[in-house]
């Protein structure tokens, strides 16, 4: 029997690649697609790529009956999803690809994003999403956060190393390119064609990107003390993708074999051989994580480089392999797409 799905906020790039996997999915079947500001609309018109699927139209959240739907995902704005959820069934199963519910620290919440949390008593219910670090406790979880795609690429590339100690935990640096669907689909100046094209800059410079929370978070938590890392993201003109380029401090060949041992039994992270770099190009449209290990030429400096598709791996394939775990499927089903190359 093939389980219910709905997805609520369907219209958005999350939503749509939600609807992209799922559509070859054995095992999930989509019953109930919301999208408010295009309730009514077919998914063809909204996203003609999809015009060959045989979906329900598109209708607001308040016109789904969940009495039948097994599982719902959450591909809503930050700050809509904590007070969308908490009005859903209290058993119904949910993987939110929001930040609403990443930050276990409700005072932490609201530092970060301006605004109390509107429903704290569910902060401490929600499990962080990192399925390759969290597997059993999500297997278990009502309710799964997903991970901001810049935090989990960083993650991929350095939690075993800081969970090992074999990198000097004062001195980290990431330097991150992304693709623009990170931004979202909604109309922002600074994301037009002629604004964005032929150019590349920094954002966020400093200690003001939120996905700094989720580093001081799982980092301190690897490591068992407070850890900060000095995180710059930068935009680049490409649709999808994200370059983690990692400078760090320790034995170049004791980075790679924690890392090639951490990995080792992973289907979607695969750790290079030593020496290679990874590319975006190599991982776009699938759920892989592509990481590579170089020595830097000056001794004790380690260059680590992670790769992985924002939408993907970053976003709904990982939203997917977490629902898989949740509803006692085969934590791989419907994630094998090879990436699209060129």
């Amino acid at each position: 029997m093939s389980k219910k799905i709905a997805i609520l906020g369907a219209s958005g790039y999350t939503g749509a690649e939600l609807v992209r996997i799922i559509a070859t999915h054995p095992d999930m079947e989509i019953v109930a697609l919301s999208g408010d500001r295009k309730a009514g609309m077919a998914m063809r018109e909204v996203f003609p790529f999809l015009r060959h699927l045989d979906l329900p139209n598109l209708v607001r959240i308040e016109e789904i009956d969940f009495a039948d739907v097994d599982l719902a995902f959450c591909a809503l704005p930050h700050a809509t999803s904590q007070a969308v959820i908490s009005k859903l069934p209290k058993d119904l199963k949910i993987v939110d690809l929001s930040a609403d519910f990443r930050l276990r620290d409700v005072d932490e919440y609201e530092k970060w994003y301006g605004k109390p949390h509107s429903v704290p008593e569910m902060q401490g219910e929600a499990v962080y999403g990192l399925t390759e670090f969290y597997r059993e406790e999500i297997k278990a979880a009502r309710l799964v956060a997903g991970t901001g795609c810049n935090a989990m690429t960083g993650q991929f590339a350095l939690t075993p190393l800081v969970s090992a100690g074999v990198i000097d935990l004062d001195d980290i640096i990431i330097d991150l390119k992304t693709g623009v669907s990170g931004a979202g689909r909604s109309l922002k100046e600074n994301l037009l064609h002629a604004e964005l094209s032929e150019g590349t800059h920094a954002y966020a410079v400093g200690s003001v990107h939120r996905h700094l929370a989720e580093f001081d978070q799982e980092f301190s938590k690897a490591a068992g003390q407070d850890v900060r890392v000095q995180f710059t993201p930068h935009l680049i003109p490409a649709n999808r993708g994200i370059l983690a380029t990692v400078y760090v401090k320790g034995d170049a060949e004791a980075v790679y074999e924690t890392l090639a041992a951490a990995y080792q039994n992973e289907t979607f992270v695969e750790v290079l051989p030593y020496g290679e770099a990874p590319s975006t190009r190599h991982i776009r449209g699938s759920n892989f994580c592509h990481i590579g290990v170089v020595a830097d030429r000056r001794a004790g400096r380690v260059i680590v480089i992670a790769a992985l598709d924002n939408l993907m791996k970053g976003s709904s394939g990982q939203a997917i392999q977490n629902a898989n775990l949740m509803l006692g499927l085969d934590e791989n089903a419907g994630l094998m797409l090879a990436p699209v190359f060129p």
